[in-house]
């Protein structure tokens, strides 16, 4: 189960082992390693492999620490409360293209394959779902790498898919998928176990 550190009345608690807080700054290294680790074991011969040996957790925390600079942008993360380890995290905001209403997105969302499937990923969607309704969000989407062999968590949490697009990685082109969640008040209060 996940706990949650007040102040963040928003976020379900579920479990003392996993703690779910918003992101600091001192957080940022701690991204970059969880995210390059997450990719090389996730996508190691679906993507280039030396693509994926370049990435740098040095270089990931650098772009993160940008993000934290822009405008409703955020985090949330999660942190083993026994080694005080970050096992995974979740940066969101707003939709990178322009909407008449108010869209939210997931930019990234990566938990440690070892820590994966113990509701982690769940608990870091529902909160940013949380912090978008009460913005005054009510959808929101994640871009999906089509061969991510995770895509199910997305339909299991209530995501559909919505759009196809490509993105550019290592000088390569690869497919991916949009899934949106269209009412975030659904999202919230879907049993927190479900994930």
């Amino acid at each position: 189960m996940i706990a949650v550190r007040q102040p963040a009345p928003y976020i379900h608690a579920m479990d003392q082992a996993i703690e779910i807080r918003p992101g600091r700054t001192a957080d940022v290294f701690a991204i970059g390693r969880v995210l390059v680790a997450t990719w090389r074991a996730t996508f190691r011969g679906l993507l280039d492999d030396a693509y994926l040996d370049r990435m740098s957790p040095a270089e990931q925390a650098v772009r993160h620490m940008s993000r934290r600079n822009a405008a409703d942008v955020g985090h949330f993360v999660a942190i083993e409360r026994k080694s005080g380890e970050l096992v995974g995290f979740v940066n969101f905001g707003p939709a990178r293209y322009p909407s008449p209403t108010p869209v939210g997105e997931i930019y990234a969302l990566y938990v440690l394959p070892a820590y994966q499937g113990r509701g982690i990923g769940g608990a870091l969607v529902r909160a940013v779902a949380r912090r978008m309704v009460e913005g005054g969000t009510v959808t929101m989407f994640a871009w999906v790498l089509s061969t991510n062999p995770n895509r199910g968590f997305y339909e299991r949490m209530g995501a559909a898919p919505m759009e196809v697009g490509i993105i550019g990685l290592g000088g390569r082109q690869y497919e991916q998928v949009a899934y949106a969640w269209h009412d975030l008040q659904m999202l919230i209060a879907r049993d927190a176990g479900a994930a």
